[in-house]
């Protein structure tokens, strides 16, 4: 690995002195509590993760071993807007993932979390937003969860039925959408055919017009081959 690039692995895993350290004893299948966190509702919505208490930690959750959570109040943070500089401040620089759960527990919140955004962006946190308290224990418990589960267990699962892959290739054309594309397959059949249609015949099917069969036609007569120049 050259200098360079274990400088950036370094920067992205954090240094040993960075990263959370775990205190004897606690489970590193645990999401460790900030003691401050004692009494929050939240704790009770969480109940497909342990969790534990642990003393001497800066964030108030650790969700795995470079994932940390801070918890805020909308009203809270409306009364005491220094509150979460100065718990970043004690947290330092390490940590890959940051994130601030946010519980909207106010009529009007855009005001208040267009503060929250800026020092986010600033932080480099992930602003997680929660409408009730069932919801933020979820989130906590998500993250907790997925920690060692690979990129694929939350990504779009591509179809592999011939039809589903005929709707991804039609709808990556601009202003065709699911149902245009559904359409079109249920009038031709194939995609060889509606290939072969003309501006007229796609014009006839429901939801096209006119300007939309021709940007579809002129789309589907465009010369698909790389030119090797």
């Amino acid at each position: 690995m050259s200098e360079e690039n274990s400088s950036t692995a370094s920067a992205l895993a954090g240094s040993e002195d960075e990263r959370p350290k775990k205190a004897a004893g606690v489970s590193v299948n645990s999401i460790q509590v900030n003691p401050l966190q004692r009494g929050n509702p939240v704790l009770k919505e969480i109940r497909n993760a342990p969790w534990e208490f642990v003393e001497g930690i800066a964030p108030d959750y650790i969700l795995g071993a470079n994932a940390v959570a801070f918890f805020l109040s909308l009203r809270y943070f409306t009364l005491q807007p220094n509150y979460i500089h100065d718990r970043l401040k004690a947290l330092g620089s390490g940590s890959r993932l940051r994130v601030l759960l946010v519980l909207i527990d106010q009529k009007d919140p855009h005001h208040a979390l267009k503060k929250l955004m800026r020092i986010s962006i600033l932080g480099e946190l992930t602003l997680m937003l929660a409408w009730n308290n069932a919801e933020a224990g979820k989130i906590l418990e998500t993250y907790k969860l997925f920690e060692n589960k690979p990129p694929d267990m939350i990504k779009e699962k591509a179809g592999t039925q011939v039809h589903e892959k005929i709707i991804d290739a039609l709808t990556s054309i601009k202003s065709i959408n699911k149902t245009d594309a559904a359409t079109l397959i249920g009038t031709f059949g194939t995609l060889e055919k509606i290939i072969e249609a003309t501006p007229e015949d796609l014009a006839l099917c429901p939801g096209f017009g006119a300007q939309k069969a021709q940007r579809l036609r002129k789309v589907l007569g465009e010369n698909f081959k790389r030119t090797v120049s």
